[in-house]
């Protein structure tokens, strides 16, 4: 018997997933959650052997919920349900040991296909999304001088991220909203490959030690 824990912060589709593994033979529901906390405390009290989770979930995502899952080396499989994926999440995912990534476009029968195969142990990784995203960021990480990708407002606010500015801060100076610097930040992430503030400000110094040496 194959337990398998869901989380989904929309109601429906919650409803849908539980309903489908409530029909198939073999696989036991042993728990649902809204939020990636709430389900982070359910694989610890109830250790399932698979845990479903959307990417895109309240207090935690599902990839941090997996990374948490990883360090702690919980024996749960994990699966990340969602609608779209970028490239730096699924070399992240990839990096925590993620069991399957499932498009939210598949059909259901799909869904329970997954869970038996990483039950048993294998993964379940669509190659239409993790090749490509493989693929660029090899590529990206390659390149002589990733910073020279950004835009010049993304320029603008990594050169004010590297001076300590808040989110709040770099709106006032820019004019902005902190939606619209949030926004940006994103796409600064994605692009250079990093998750944090640290991380760019430690790339966007290097690159001007680079320019002022050269």
């Amino acid at each position: 018997m194959i337990r398998v824990m869901l989380c989904d912060d929309h109601p429906l589709l919650l409803r849908g997933l539980a309903d489908l593994i409530q029909a198939e033979p073999g696989m036991e529901l042993v728990g649902c959650a809204k939020d990636g906390a709430e389900a982070l405390g359910m694989i610890a009290a109830c250790r399932p052997d698979v845990a479903v989770l959307d990417l895109a979930l309240p207090t935690l995502s599902g990839l941090e919920v997996l990374q948490r899952v990883n360090r702690e080396q919980w024996p749960v499989r994990i699966v990340l349900l969602t609608a779209q994926i970028s490239d730096l999440q699924v070399v992240q995912a990839l990096s925590a040991s993620v069991a399957g990534i499932v498009l939210k476009e598949a059909a259901p029968q799909t869904l329970t296909q997954v869970l038996q195969q990483v039950a048993g142990g294998a993964r379940w990784l669509p190659t239409e999304v993790v090749q490509p995203a493989i693929a660029r960021a090899s590529a990206y990480r390659e390149a002589p001088d990733p910073i020279a990708e950004l835009t010049p407002r993304e320029r603008e606010i990594t050169q004010l991220i590297t001076d300590g500015r808040t989110n709040r801060e770099i709106a006032t100076a820019l004019n902005i909203g902190e939606g619209t610097v949030k926004t940006h930040l994103n796409r600064i992430y994605s692009k250079l490959y990093v998750n944090n503030r640290t991380a760019v400000a430690i790339m966007f110094a290097r690159e001007n030690r680079r320019e002022s040496r050269g």
